[in-house]
């Protein structure tokens, strides 16, 4: 099996005069132009060499460093691009966050279906790395949000054979590291004390040789050469254990991290002050936290061996910490005291920031996906503020970081956050009570409440281990903590496991045309001819468990199930029969027509449109359209559509909100959206370049799903833009009118709009007028008079009720005083009343209650209702309701129970109720004697 040795010889290495080393602590091998240098200068087997004495010629902020990376790379023939959002879940289906620059890319234009927007091409990409989190505020270097700052280049094979959406190269490894040595040499790094370390990259099905760059112990950049795809026979075996084989694209994937070169061009003790200097010392100020001159020696240098503090590398964290504080002279508790409170501010200012970024680009709290993520981050984040004791207010903070961030949203942001925090209170009380009696059961077997259990309660109540760990202790319980626990938790959630796989289609399928589709010619047309190329029998499938068939034409009208529309209905028509469309479903481009009959392969057919529910079907497409745009009129820019679902009666759209729609702004939303509709405004297609479409309209486009392709089709509706496959009205008079039907909550941060329109919005309205008639008749009022008819009635209902308690209570303490003619038996010291009453529970338990407050042992059978009792014991009288109700049920064929002082029961046979009472003055003297 190949190795990838000979892929890091490279002629530039040759002619600047690197040479190849290994690295003495963790053997890694690097290339270098340093002669003595024997490790590969990354913590921990190198300390960091710029804290107090900066890397580059000049010290820059954020937005210098951003500006001079790209205008750099744009001085060396890279178009600048604009960066992505940080939900990448907009343009792909496969990933929530977007965690690197050619997350950007994938998975069209890295497999060269589509181009990229440029090429080559330089960005600054917002990311975030949820699995950091746990590092963030100890390391040093550690940030969740940054930006990964890249030059890219896509490459195709010239002998290739298939056709790629790029041809040729631009360039590859010796151009990347030069641009790479040049752009250091450029900010006035020494070249010397570069290195360029061996990594190969493996990821998502592809790999590559690649170059992690560290300079002064900081690695600040990567550069990938990503050029593999895994292959069960491929020459090259790599680190996850997979084979690899040359792929036919190959790309330049770097990354530079922001935040890493403005911390070295500062020199700062961490990233944190370089990155977040306005927050740090707010929250210093706000948790009073002062140092001394000797404390602020002792805390530089702790920051520079802060690199041996990372959980990924690190087995013991206790240990480690040990370490450190030997190499300080120090004792680990002072270094704690002195550096916890630090390490939870700097994280504060990288999880506000991160919060900024997810709500700020709409992303809305929930318990699934990218809100599940966010709404970690934000308790967390709670946490941490509340173990500082500072006063601070969490909205605040983020509103500060999305100023910086010129998001527009901001007073949705300041929303989003209150209401988060509000329901973390409330949920940590619910939790606490859980804790609590969870760790009374542990404390009991001697053994530690388990990590699993601590994410359980982390998903469950919001319950963080070290508020756990407080509860627990409480009780006498452990908790087995560990270290990456916030990792663990962004693991569960932040993968594709939740994104369903597509289904296996037939081979021969492989062999046919793509199916020419006619139904965006003309939308309208209700009637085509075809032939029929292929037929697919489906054993058992049919509707009267007979076979079925999926017909294959060459071009069809019929629309296929998908973007949440059911298909088209109809016909297919021979010169000899004719047979029923009932289903359509589209598989790798080939449309499929399922049908109970054979229509004949080869066979000339026509084919017919059942227009009355294609018509409906269109209707409620563009109202949905309608809807979502009126629903983020009213509520606010972050709203964007988490599923839909057309119908030909009415159609629902589920949309993300942090709070429950009033009733107010569901007549705000109809109001907009039947505007929208009198407006008739005409409803345009048109099929523009992705990348020209993403430019315009952004990656709201994608509210309905990610289509692939080149070129993809947009619908404008209004101001509303989309891409949607879907069909259409031609202006939106054609929807007729559009009635919300009901919102709920479907869960917790996405709301579900019911809605119906045109023909089926008209019969809503007519069903509710015939409904308030209906009723208007049963009161004997005029239909006005119906709400304020049904209200008296419903008070006057009410009050009744509490009349007929009453008089069951007057009546059940008339029985007690002795005008029931209950049996008196002696049991002990104790006097029991046993009576039977044939009536329903509710009076069986005043009589029993009434007794019991007369001090008297109550025994209260029925056969009202089959056989029921009650059976009531006062205070300290020695009778256990529970056994005895039991014992007398089992009399009658039932069963019972309940507590020592109150408990009913019964069973069918009602004709027994005599005979168990009369049983039951022993049963009563056999639990007193027990």
């Amino acid at each position: 099996m190949s190795d990838l040795e000979a892929e890091y010889r490279l002629d530039y290495f040759e002619e600047e005069g690197f040479r190849r080393g290994q690295c003495t602590e963790c053997g890694a091998h690097f290339w270098t132009r340093d002669a003595d240098r024997e490790t590969c200068g990354e913590p921990p087997c190198e300390e960091y060499g710029f804290i107090d004495d900066p890397g580059f010629d000049e010290a820059y902020d954020l937005g210098e460093m951003r500006e001079r990376f790209l205008s750099f790379f744009e001085d060396h023939d890279h178009e600048r691009i604009d960066p992505y959002p940080v939900a990448a879940n907009r343009w792909r289906d496969d990933v929530l966050l977007t965690q690197a620059s050619i997350y950007d890319f994938q998975p069209l234009v890295t497999s060269g279906e589509t181009p990229p927007p440029a090429n080559p091409l330089a960005i600054s990409q917002p990311c975030i790395r949820m699995q950091d989190i746990d590092n963030v505020g100890k390391t040093g270097r550690h940030t969740m949000a940054f930006e990964m700052m890249s030059h890219t280049a896509f490459n195709a094979r010239e002998d290739a054979e298939e056709e790629y959406a790029y041809e040729g190269e631009v360039y590859w490894k010796e151009e990347t590291v030069a641009y790479c040595d040049e752009f250091f040499v450029d900010m006035g790094a020494d070249p010397e004390e570069i290195t360029y370390i061996e990594d190969p990259w493996v990821g998502g099905g592809n790999a590559g040789p690649a170059f992690e760059v560290i300079y002064k112990g900081a690695e600040l950049g990567t550069l990938v050469f990503m050029s593999m795809e895994q292959d069960p026979d491929g020459e090259y075996e790599m680190k996850d254990g997979n084979t690899y084989s040359p792929m036919d694209t190959y790309i330049v994937d770097t990354g530079y991290g922001l935040e890493r070169w403005t911390w070295v061009s500062q020199g700062t003790p961490t990233v944190y002050e370089a990155v977040y200097p306005d927050a740090i010392a707010y929250l210093k100020d706000a948790a009073g936290i002062h140092h001394t001159e000797e404390e602020e020696e002792l805390i530089h240098r702790a920051a520079k061996l802060a690199g041996h503090l990372d959980i990924d590398e690190v087995e013991d964290m206790d240990a480690a910490r040990d370490n450190i504080a030997d190499k300080l002279g120090v004792e680990t508790e002072r270094l704690h005291e002195l550096m916890r409170p630090l390490e939870d501010i700097y994280a504060i200012a990288d999880h506000v920031r991160t919060l900024a970024y997810m709500f700020g680009d709409g992303i809305v709290p929930s318990n699934v996906g990218t809100g599940y993520l966010a709404r970690m981050v934000l308790r967390r984040t709670a946490r941490l503020i509340d173990g500082l004791d500072a006063d601070v207010d969490l909205d605040d903070l983020v509103d500060r970081q999305a100023e910086r961030l010129d998001y527009e949203n901001r007073e949705t942001i300041r929303d989003i956050v209150r209401s988060e925090v509000r329901k973390y209170e409330e949920t940590l009380e619910r939790g606490s009570r859980k804790v609590e009696q969870l760790a009374e059961e542990y404390a009991e077997r001697g053994e530690p409440i388990p990590a699993s259990q601590l994410v359980e309660f982390y998903d469950s109540h919001g319950l963080q281990p070290d508020m756990v760990t407080e509860i627990a202790e409480d009780v006498g319980a452990r908790v087995d903590e560990p270290d990456d626990f916030y990792s663990l938790v962004a693991s569960r959630h932040d993968s594709g496991e939740a994104f369903e796989e597509t289904e296996e289609t037939d081979d021969r399928l492989g062999d046919l045309p793509d199916t020419e589709e006619l139904y965006y010619d003309d939308q309208y047309r209700a009637e085509f001819e075809a032939v029929v190329l292929d037929v697919f029998e489906r054993d058992g499938e049919g509707e009267d468990g007979g076979p079925a068939y999926d017909v294959v034409l060459d071009q069809t009208m019929f629309y296929p199930e998908g973007g949440g529309q059911p298909a088209d209905h109809g016909t297919l028509s021979t010169d000899d029969k004719t047979v029923q469309v009932r289903d359509v479903q589209m598989r790798d481009d080939v449309v499929l027509h399922r049908t109970d009959e054979d229509p004949g392969k080869g066979e000339f057919v026509r084919g017919q449109i059942d227009m009355s529910r294609r018509r409906r079907l269109m209707q409620h497409h563009t109202a949905t359209h309608v809807v979502g745009h009126a629903a983020r009129e009213v509520l606010g820019s972050h709203v964007r559509q988490a599923g839909a679902q057309k119908g030909t009666d009415s159609s629902r759209i589920d949309v993300s909100h942090y709070d429950r729609i009033s009733r107010d702004e569901v007549k705000a939303i109809e109001r907009v959206a039947n505007e929208i509709v009198t407006d008739n405004t005409v409803v345009e297609q048109e099929w523009p370049h992705r990348h020209e479409a993403e430019s315009e309209h952004g990656f709201d486009l994608y509210q309905g799903g990610i289509p692939p392709g080149e070129n993809i089709r947009l619908i404008h509706v209004a101001e509303d833009v989309q891409a949607c496959a879907g069909t259409h009205v031609k202006r939106t008079g054609d929807i007729g009118s559009i009635r919300i039907l009901n919102t709920e909550r479907i869960q917790d941060g996405v709301e579900r709009i019911t809605f119906a329109a045109g023909v089926a919005a008209l019969e809503h309205d007519q069903a509710q007028e015939d409904y308030l008639r209906e009723t208007a008749a049963t009161f004997d009022v005029a239909p006005p008079e119906v709400p304020e008819t049904a209200e008296r009635f419903f008070t006057e209902w009410k009050e009744r009720g509490k009349r007929i308690e009453a008089l069951k209570e007057q009546l059940a303490e008339a029985r007690a005083s002795g005008g029931g003619g209950g049996e008196e038996v002696e049991v002990g010291e104790w006097t029991a009343v046993v009576q039977r009453v044939d009536a329903d529970m509710d009076e069986l338990r005043a009589t029993a209650n009434a007794l019991v407050e007369d001090g008297k042992i109550a025994v209260v059978g029925s056969g009202a209702d089959g056989a029921q009792f009650v059976v009531g014991v006062p205070d300290g009288a020695p009778v256990n309701a529970g056994q005895v109700v039991g014992e007398l049920a089992a009399l009658v064929g039932g069963g019972g129970g309940g507590p020592a002082d109150f408990a009913q029961g019964g069973g069918p046979e009602s004709e027994k109720v005599d005979d168990a009472l009369d049983a039951a003055p022993d049963l009563l003297r056999e639990s007193a004697e027990a």
